[in-house]
């Protein structure tokens, strides 16, 4: 905990004074590499954390794609952050945080109204748009976050209303690729379902609450596993391939929970 103080006192804050500023200067001025700092924040995010990020595989590259993941943690933010260029697919509650609505704005996050119907448009055209200009972007398919043993059936809505955005703003295709995010161990060893709740955003505990844990808690290894990419155009049933990446997801999880080698 005293490393973890220092750290954030020495270099996370005086990094954070200059990104800021220059991160907004960058998105001002359209520039295409604004995703260089974000990275690097998220970099710095775990080490301050304790996450320690092992990567299989690597995101589809020179095509839209659209990732589709499990949801643990708002941890698992910083995780995908620091190894891909992307942009994320958050609840419009982010944006009104103090501070994290911040940070979420300077990495270009898509927020989303889960709690009315009419939103879902606009977010979708948010997505086409992106996507169509060749970013990332990554969705937390399950529509919420889970303790990290199973995974909850992904909801296929965004995807489709996505797939039809996408094509109205100039994409032939996107691909649909599946990116799990499992956490294996705490200061090297296997973690237990009960020591889940120390890294998991789980209801019973507040926000507050779960910081605290992840602060005070050992170091956590994370697992960030990209799949195979899902072709999906026009004319393809969003349901089917929704279905399919999360069943890409679901095999995945459970192999690296398990410490086996991954489904082919």
């Amino acid at each position: 905990m005293i490393f973890r103080a220092l750290f954030f006192i020495v270099i996370f804050v005086p990094f954070m004074l200059v990104v800021i500023p220059a991160q907004a200067l960058i998105l001002a001025l359209r520039l295409p590499f604004w995703h260089v700092l974000p990275r690097a924040f998220h970099k710095l995010g775990c080490i301050f954390l304790g996450l320690r990020v092992t990567v299989i595989g690597e995101p589809a590259h020179g095509r839209p794609t659209l990732l589709v993941s499990n949801h643990i943690s708002w941890t698992d933010i910083v995780s995908v952050g620091s190894v891909a260029n992307v942009s994320f697919v958050a609840k419009r509650e982010v944006g009104e945080w103090p501070f994290v609505g911040m940070m979420a704005n300077l990495q270009r996050t898509i927020y989303a109204d889960r709690t009315r119907r009419s939103e879902t448009g606009r977010t979708a055209e948010a997505m086409g748009k992106r996507l169509a200009a060749g970013d990332a972007v990554l969705l937390f398919a399950e529509g919420q976050s889970d303790i990290g043993t199973h995974v909850l059936p992904f909801r296929s809505a965004l995807v489709g209303a996505a797939q039809h955005a996408m094509m109205e703003a100039g994409a032939e295709e996107v691909l649909i690729q599946p990116l799990t995010i499992a956490y294996t161990k705490l200061q090297g060893l296997p973690i237990s379902r009960n020591e889940r709740s120390l890294v998991a955003w789980i209801k019973s505990k507040s926000v507050k609450q779960n910081i605290r844990d992840i602060l005070a808690g050992p170091v956590k290894d994370v697992t960030i596993a990209f799949g195979k990419p899902i072709p999906l155009s026009a004319n393809d049933n969003r349901k089917a391939v929704t279905k399919q990446a999360e069943e890409q997801v679901r095999g995945m999880l459970v192999a690296l929970n398990r410490g086996g080698p991954l489904p082919l």
